[in-house]
């Protein structure tokens, strides 16, 4: 069995996390420049067995598309060209206001959340992939 990958899809910056390879547990990876996100995904995918990949799709409240959709769907077209292990949508609504409030809870400072805003983003794919993880298996 391989992991699931989950991405917090950014303009800027992409948050990574996965399972182990059981699928039982979700932990943040990395974050990284969007830029670099494929090189990553190559890399990644060569080292590690992974059965699904997960991205979260940015919807308004009413359920249309934000700014970031677009972006969103034309990562995972060019995912799609590029890789064979299956990629899905799942609902990313909320998912950086709880990454905040978690890491508030788990008592990361104020400022070490403003200096390291790729914290937040490694937060929100865990707390994407654990919400898939509990609403799949």
């Amino acid at each position: 069995m391989g992991r699931i990958v989950s991405i917090d899809f950014g303009s800027k910056r992409t948050g990574i996390a996965v399972t182990d390879p059981l699928q039982i547990i979700a932990t943040g990876l990395t974050t990284m420049h969007t830029k670099d996100l494929f090189d990553f995904l190559t890399a990644y995918f060569k080292s590690e067995e992974v059965d699904k990949v997960i991205i979260g799709l940015p919807k308004s409240l009413d359920g249309s598309d934000t700014h970031a959709t677009p972006l969103v769907r034309a990562f995972m077209n060019r995912y799609r060209k590029l890789f064979t292990i299956p990629i899905e949508t799942v609902d990313e609504t909320y998912t950086s206001k709880l990454a905040v409030r978690a890491l508030i809870e788990s008592g990361v400072k104020k400022k070490d959340r403003r200096n390291n805003k790729g914290l937040v983003d490694e937060m929100a794919a865990t707390i994407m992939l654990k919400d898939y993880l509990g609403h799949h298996y």
